[in-house]
């Protein structure tokens, strides 16, 4: 259907009729009623004899044939180099017949393609824009080749339409490279291409498999809203990658380095894999990702409204990404090198800091939570700056299904020791999620202070040492006899006949003396015998007072406890 609309410039006119009521749309040439293409042979040789390398043209809405193209680039080619060249070039709304070859030309000042169509093949190979180069709502009727073009401060291809393979390998964008709501019906090639600031695919729809990299991207690369329907290869070094939104109706697989990721609200409908690189990509000049800095490895800031059960994080670190209204959490793959954030004064977080953060590993959910202005200094002291936020921090009841999550996702993997610190996390949530009054905080409470939750073995320990010290202690003061007792007889004689009637009793240990007496090395190692068989839950056989069974009871009750809670946190640290 021919559009009736009349362009916003004086245009030609030529062949106008009922079927096309505006005819040609090209503009005016040379205050001529004609557009180039329709201008007599010898008024379109004046046209052309007047322009010169480097020169402004307007030649919007001009149809161009493959011989007119090349008439308008003999006009315009510079003696030295033998390329054409371009001041401001208006090619708004041309129309390009055939295969268009843009091999080489040069803009030094702004060119706009903003609403041109390309019926064949369009090669810009070459190619370099000084100034802006817009190709907003473009359709590429065929092949769309760029590769090796420069692009100045700004590159416009918003809305453009790739109907057959868009190509910018090893494109350089000195500036910023938009690709919004940008159509991709052929494949995709961005390998070697680089961008100064900013690569935006805002909204672009990738129907074709697209392979985007190994690139370069100096602020930003932006894939947020977008829509890839085919498997995707997307291989980057930037400081960061917004994939908010983005739709994978097709398998991806994403290698990055340097990048900040955040994957909210991504809408996963096939396994998506985000990896960490450590080595540089072979087609990527140094150069181009020196000023990215010396640290490749990739920080995940977000995952929250992502389908957890389709997403795979390998290689990563994920001290600040936000898991809360992740979904199917628990199922989660985290392979490689995935570390988080430590409690303060860990290795990474040293500084003064309260002495009973043990180390271990948290979310950033659970640092934003410490860190709460209304919380006590003391136990906000080491864990950051306060949330900006703080009514967006996530409640305990959701921190703790969070850490459940984990743990689980961790337990399905093999990976005892990696969900410990999870498990310790869960147990904290829970501790803090009840009040003094409740006789849950207790039991909690008592059960971290004994042993961290089943999961530290040294404090285990030193309590079964402390109750064994305090029960050698107690044994050698009060439950040890003086001396051994010994079997007294005693005899009856009855008075009518000769039989005597005999009777041995043991009479109940005893002590004597006062207690200073009492700490001898005799007295000492009996207390120990008594301990030591009480922790392997064994009578000791030994003859106690009876303040001395008393405590043998409670050791061989109390003893043996600490004892299985220790080995107990060393199974979770070495089992796999």
């Amino acid at each position: 259907m021919i559009s009736t609309t009349l362009p916003s410039w004086t245009h030609c006119g030529a062949g106008a009729g009922p079927a096309d009521p505006v005819g040609c749309r090209g503009i005016r040439t040379g205050g001529r009623t004609a557009c180039l293409a329709h201008l007599s042979p010898a008024d379109r040789a004046a046209c052309l004899a007047a322009l010169g390398p480097g020169a402004d043209v307007d030649l919007r809405g001009t149809a161009f044939s493959e011989d007119l193209l090349r008439a308008l680039f003999d006009a315009v080619r510079d003696p030295v180099t033998g390329d054409p060249a371009f001041g401001e070039a208006q090619f708004v709304g041309a129309v390009f017949n055939g295969d268009t070859r843009f091999v080489g030309v040069s803009f030094s000042g702004a060119a706009r393609f903003g609403g041109a169509s390309f019926a064949g093949d369009a090669w810009f190979v070459g190619s370099s824009f000084s100034g802006t180069a817009r190709f907003g709502a473009v359709v590429f009727g065929g092949a769309a080749r760029f590769d090796r073009t420069e692009f100045g401060a700004d590159a416009r291809f918003h809305n453009a339409e790739f109907k057959g393979p868009a190509n910018f390998a090893k494109a350089r964008f000195r500036g910023m490279g938009r690709f919004g709501e940008a159509t991709f019906s052929g494949a995709v090639e961005f390998g070697g291409a680089s961008f100064a600031d900013t690569a935006r695919f805002t909204g672009a729809r990738f129907d074709a498999a697209p392979h985007l990299g190994p690139l370069v991207c100096g602020r930003l690369l932006d894939l947020s809203a977008a829509v890839f329907t085919e498997p995707a290869t997307i291989e980057a070094a930037t400081a960061e990658i917004a994939c908010r939104r983005t739709r994978w109706e097709s398998t991806a697989i994403l290698r990055l380095r340097h990048a900040r990721v955040d994957l909210t609200d991504a809408r996963l409908a096939q396994p998506v894999a985000v990896i960490g690189q450590f080595t540089p990509f072979a087609s990527v000049p140094a150069r181009a990702e020196e000023a990215l800095g010396c640290d490749p490895v990739v920080r995940v800031a977000s995952i929250r409204g992502v389908d957890a059960s389709m997403l795979t994080l390998a290689d990563l670190n994920l001290a600040e990404c936000v898991f809360t209204g992740a979904l199917h959490l628990d199922q989660l793959r985290l392979e490689g090198l995935s570390t988080f954030r430590t409690t303060p004064g860990g290795r990474r977080n040293r500084g003064p800091v309260p002495f009973h953060w043990t180390r271990r590993q948290v979310i950033e959910e659970e640092r934003q939570w410490r860190a709460l202005p209304g919380r006590a200094a003391f136990a906000r002291r080491g864990w950051g700056a306060p949330p900006p936020d703080p009514g967006a921090v996530p409640g305990l009841a959701s921190l703790t299904t969070v850490y459940r999550q984990l743990r689980k996702a961790r337990e399905d993997s093999k990976d005892e020791p990696g969900a410990a610190d999870f498990y310790y996390g869960e147990m904290e949530m829970r501790r803090h999620s009840f009040g003094y009054r409740r006789a849950e905080r207790w039991l909690l409470q008592a059960y971290w202070a004994l042993s961290g939750y089943g999961l530290r073995a040294a404090r285990a320990l030193a309590w079964l040492g402390t109750a064994m010290i305090v029960s050698v202690f107690a044994l050698t003061l009060w439950g040890v006899p003086g001396s051994d007792p010994e079997a007294v007889t005693t005899g009856v004689l009855p008075g009518t006949g000769d039989r005597i009637t005999l009777t041995t009793d043991t009479p109940p240990p005893g002590l004597t003396g006062p207690l200073t007496e009492r700490f001898t090395g005799e007295r000492v190692e009996k207390s120990v015998q008594v301990v030591l068989n009480s922790v392997i839950f064994r009578a000791s056989g030994q003859s106690l007072t009876t303040a001395g069974t008393y405590i043998e009871m409670t050791s061989r009750l109390v003893e043996p406890g600490f004892l299985a809670l220790a080995l107990l946190a060393v199974r979770g640290r070495l089992k796999r």
